[in-house]
């Protein structure tokens, strides 16, 4: 069973082009930044006019804005924890932009969700845009509407 599982990670690995593994390993770092609390290493996977769209309806956060609220986070020592499960990336046919897709394993958020879009800058892949999300199933949508409703939380 451990061999079919090794066989299937490495038909999967060796299916990414060449900047598809260098931006899966960018991404990995930016999650791996945020766990291990390195906010300089975090930003910096993030370009000059980066958004960060969060899982409340309020929150979207230019770069800096994202920033300055993340700041005291990373100074208590602890931020947070994101583990990409599977993800999908797609290289645009001028190798200059990327945009993707993934599933992700949080222990605050639980099973969650991460799509945005990267630029090269010269020879490093940086973030644009990225937004969180928290997947709900269809079956319990009609639930979760009526609660964000009842709660007065519908972005308008």
């Amino acid at each position: 069973m451990r061999l079919a599982l090794l066989f299937c990670a490495t038909l999967a690995l060796s299916a990414q082009s060449p900047a598809e593994k260098v931006i899966a390993t960018a991404l990995d770092d930016w999650h791996l930044a945020a766990a291990q609390v390195d906010e300089a290493r975090y930003f910096g996977h993030l370009a000059e006019g980066a958004v960060f769209l969060g899982t409340d309806p309020k929150e979207r956060w230019p770069k800096a804005a994202f920033q300055a609220w993340a700041h005291p986070i990373f100074q208590r020592g602890k931020a947070w924890t994101f583990k990409a499960t599977r993800r999908a990336i797609t290289v645009a046919k001028d190798g200059r932009s990327a945009w993707f897709d993934e599933d992700l394993a949080t222990p605050n958020l639980g099973p969650a969700r991460g799509t945005g879009v990267l630029s090269r800058d010269k020879d490093r892949w940086l973030i644009e845009q990225y937004s969180l999300s928290v997947p709900i199933p269809n079956a319990l949508m009609k639930s979760v509407t009526a609660q964000i409703e009842a709660a007065g939380k519908t972005p308008k």
